[in-house]
């Protein structure tokens, strides 16, 4: 199927750096529930390979061009220094050593300058059962960088034990069942955070009733007490469905919104939908499960891009993996809360972990409770790192 929603990219006149926009395509739902839930189930692979094929377009969008190769300008490590600022991370001296990240994505080009040093402790392609990492698209070696970047670009967790996974091939397309293969592979490997900056159309099957390959992937997860970050969406501009993006629905997984440096919602971010409906069914959410969870930086992140470049992205993928670089400091930290922690191994542990997370979290100016595109509020690092210490 052809997608032909469009992408928007443009040059920054003063930096010559490439600044890609992700955008996601409005998502495909179920507009009804057949009484028999088994033919829901039947049509549910096709139903989310199509919501899957929006990942083209938010995934990655014309990285051709632009881009310089002697290192990032200084006006771009000047934007990462103040999101770092805005979520409490510039003062945390911790680096995530001891905690392993598995990144669900497109691959990671291992041969960028900033990846020189990083911890990459195991590679799946479940694309092309390569065994050696490659990147045949940019989006996962941009996410891998905001998390381990070694050079210009410091890593929100820079130390951690990486696993990343290629589910996705070089056209961002992919299906269910393979991002579920690779959640699985992730959880096997024994990892702490799956982070996840994708998502497709929600199955329109209440988890009760099964739900998607994916979806039951995450929850498997969940209950090995692996915590969980998947995006909103990027739908939060027109077409909009009213809700965030698959896997990020599931319950007890931590979905996550995008700000600009300011701290104001990117445009773009999806609206979760809290409050039940009829169709597609969902049931009400509660705190601390209301979506999304919570904000990070996601309009015009410096990113690492192919090829040895540096440049920008806006999306609530880069969004995700600030969250999961969060939740891998916090980890560090208070390491009895990991899976294998005297604390951790539970999705009851989860349930904690996203506690903190409400606590911790600043909501933005005459805010009260829950905002259904700006979650319960904007990452804190160092407030979550302290939350969890008080437990």
């Amino acid at each position: 199927m052809q997608n032909d929603s469009p992408s928007i990219e443009k040059m920054d006149e003063d930096t010559q750096q490439m600044v890609a926009t992700l955008v996601a395509p409005p998502k495909q739902n179920s507009q009804s529930l057949p009484e028999d839930m088994a033919f829901v189930q039947k049509g549910l692979s096709f139903l989310l390979f199509v919501g899957f094929i929006g990942l083209s377009i938010w995934a990655i969008s014309g990285f051709t061009g632009g881009g310089i190769t002697s290192g990032p300008s200084a006006m771009s490590v000047e934007l990462h220094d103040e999101f770092d600022t805005l979520i409490q991370s510039d003062n945390v001296t911790l680096t995530g050593n001891g905690v392993t990240v598995c990144i669900v994505d497109t691959g990671i080009n291992m041969n960028h300058i900033e990846f020189e040093g990083i911890n990459l402790i195991g590679w799946k392609d479940f694309v092309s059962s390569i065994p050696d990492p490659y990147d045949d698209n940019g989006h996962g070696t941009m996410m891998a960088g905001i998390l381990v970047a070694q050079q210009y670009f410091i890593g929100l967790a820079p130390d951690v034990d990486l696993l990343v996974a290629k589910a996705l091939p070089a056209d961002g397309t992919g299906s269910d069942a393979t991002v579920a293969e690779a959640i699985d592979w992730c959880s096997n490997s024994n990892a702490d955070v799956i982070s996840l900056s994708l998502g497709g159309a929600p199955s329109g099957v209440p988890a009760f009733f099964g739900g998607s390959d994916s979806e039951e992937s995450v929850g498997n997860a969940l209950e090995l007490g692996i915590v969980v970050v998947a995006a909103a969406g990027n739908d939060g501009e027109s077409g909009d469905d009213n809700d965030v993006a698959s896997p990020g629905i599931v319950e007890n997984a931590i979905c996550v919104g995008a700000v600009d440096t300011q701290g104001n919602i990117w445009e773009g971010s999806s609206v979760g939908d809290n409050n039940g409906r009829l169709i597609p069914p969902m049931l009400p959410r509660f705190d601390p499960n209301q979506k999304p969870e919570l904000v990070a930086p996601g309009e015009q992140v410096p990113v690492i891009i192919p090829d040895g470049q540096w440049g920008y992205a806006s999306g609530t993928s880069a969004a995700t993996v600030y969250v999961s670089g969060a939740i891998a400091l916090m980890f560090e930290a208070h390491p009895e809360w990991k899976p294998d922690g005297a604390q951790g191994g539970s999705e009851s542990s989860v349930e904690t972990i996203k506690e903190w997370i409400q606590a911790s979290v600043k909501p933005k100016a005459s805010q009260n409770g829950h905002d259904d595109y700006y979650g319960y509020g904007l990452l804190q690092v160092e407030a979550l790192i302290t939350a969890a210490g008080q437990d």
